[in-house]
């Protein structure tokens, strides 16, 4: 008898994964957070649970395109970190920040013995986990009772290209530290990269 070997997956593969991550990642926590109307979401099967996606076209568009570029750099090994800040409205004081580092585990070139490869269902699950967790998120942040908005920052390395027009280099809007409570969440990897991920949020006592 012989047993199916899982599929080897290949660093665009690994790409794909990550970035749609991102995707599902900052539409829960949109969602979550009550930064945009849950009317504006609708129900979606992912990772074996119900995530929720915006309906918003303009949002769509945002994010499709700020993805494509992240997935650019991410093929070249060029991006560290991605960040999702939600900020005050009227103040545009940073309130949370959501931070997913990334880590390069080999390149292209480098070969992966078939034994050793990830399976996608492993994958799959540890990304379930992580989005499960800011589902929870709810039950430990606290409520935010004003308007809010958003900005991604993408951190890449000196030598990655830019496009100049889209881009620019901005403030990290970091969070005093003295206010500042962090929780981390779990981790996810494929043969490619390593994804974890933080919430540091604005604590008044």
């Amino acid at each position: 008898m012989q047993s199916q070997k899982s599929k080897q997956i290949s660093l665009k593969g690994s790409t794909a994964i990550v970035t749609d991550f991102f995707k599902f990642a900052i539409n829960t926590i949109l969602y979550q957070r009550g930064v945009y109307p849950a009317d504006d979401f609708h129900m979606v099967k992912k990772y074996g649970q119900t995530v929720m996606l915006t309906e918003d076209a303009a949002l769509v568009n945002y994010l499709d395109k700020i993805l494509t570029q992240v997935n650019e750099w991410l093929l070249k090994g060029d991006v560290t970190q991605l960040v999702l800040v939600l900020l005050s409205k009227d103040s545009r004081t940073p309130l949370e920040r959501w931070v997913f580092d990334i880590e390069v585990l080999r390149s292209e070139g480098d070969q992966i013995i078939p034994d050793d490869s990830k399976p996608d269902a492993e994958i799959q699950k540890e990304i379930r986990h992580i989005i499960k967790q800011i589902v929870a998120s709810v039950t430990f942040l606290p409520l935010v009772y004003e308007p809010m908005v958003f900005n991604i920052l993408v951190y890449t390395r000196d030598s990655a290209e830019v496009p100049g027009k889209e881009w620019l280099d901005t403030d990290p809007m970091a969070i005093e530290a003295s206010m500042s409570q962090q929780v981390k969440l779990r981790s996810f990897s494929t043969d490619y990269h390593r994804i974890g991920a933080m919430v540091d949020y604005r604590y008044e006592s």
